[in-house]
């Protein structure tokens, strides 16, 4: 799954964590690469570890990239960040994340590597949320995206893009890896974007050469549960050599 939170906060206007964690829960997710997670970032989240909690909520295992990284707002209290998560029913064995390219005054962007053990195979997940208002930024973004994933098999890259399918960013991306929309009913992307009115397609979920998407689709559960609809791909490994 490849699921923006919005820190939690649905198209209702409420933050609700529970309300996240339903959703993954119902979609029967193994691995979740999550955008726009919270940790001790402020009042609008209730300061609270949005990784931490939804990995006690979910009883899975959690790796977290910060982007934004604050001093504590008081002694004593943790830092206020803000970034990427990767949730996972199985164990990680490591996790690692990349800032990527910021010009001036844009927000910092990253990519979270986490390794995860599937019934002893190593599998590379990774997550991203490229810049949403700078062309530039976005562009090269994604072809250190595409640099950092490319030599990795298996490996699933999951984000929020804030591209459409037409752009030279993900023409970029689908040049290395499969874009598992190949794989959805009619083989195009949907709509993921407003939940409450999806009109275009930013998220995605793309895998390398050893790993088949059979099916992609939208979990549309609780569309009111952000402001994004989550993704969703059932993948198989190729355990040849």
């Amino acid at each position: 799954m490849s699921f923006n939170i919005h820190h939690g906060r649905g198209t209702d206007g409420v933050v609700d964590l529970a309300r996240i964690a339903g959703v993954i829960r119902a979609s029967g997710a193994d691995v979740a690469g999550l955008q726009e997670v919270d940790r001790n970032f402020g009042e609008r989240s209730h300061w609270a570890d949005q990784a931490a909690g939804l990995a006690e909520r979910l009883d899975c295992h959690v790796a977290y990239g910060a982007n934004v990284d604050r001093d504590p707002p008081a002694p004593g209290k943790p830092r206020g960040q803000f970034g990427t998560a990767v949730l996972s029913r199985y164990p990680i064995a490591r996790g690692q994340n990349t800032h990527l390219f910021r010009s001036p005054g844009e927000e910092q962007r990253g990519l979270l590597h986490a390794e995860i053990d599937v019934s002893g195979r190593p599998l590379q997940v990774f997550v991203t949320h490229l810049d949403p208002f700078s062309q530039t930024d976005r562009a090269r973004q994604a072809r250190q995206v595409v640099d950092l994933v490319g030599g990795h098999d298996p490996a699933v890259l999951l984000g929020d893009f804030n591209a459409r399918p037409d752009t030279p960013e993900i023409g970029g991306l689908r040049a290395r890896l499969t874009d598992t929309w190949a794989a959805a009913e009619g083989g195009r992307p949907l709509a993921t974007v407003p939940a409450d009115a999806p009109a275009a397609c930013i998220d995605y979920i793309f895998t390398s050469q050893r790993l088949k998407a059979v099916w992609t689709g939208l979990h549309t559960g609780d569309p009111v549960a952000s402001d994004h609809l989550p993704v969703v791909s059932r993948l198989v490994l190729d355990t040849g050599s």
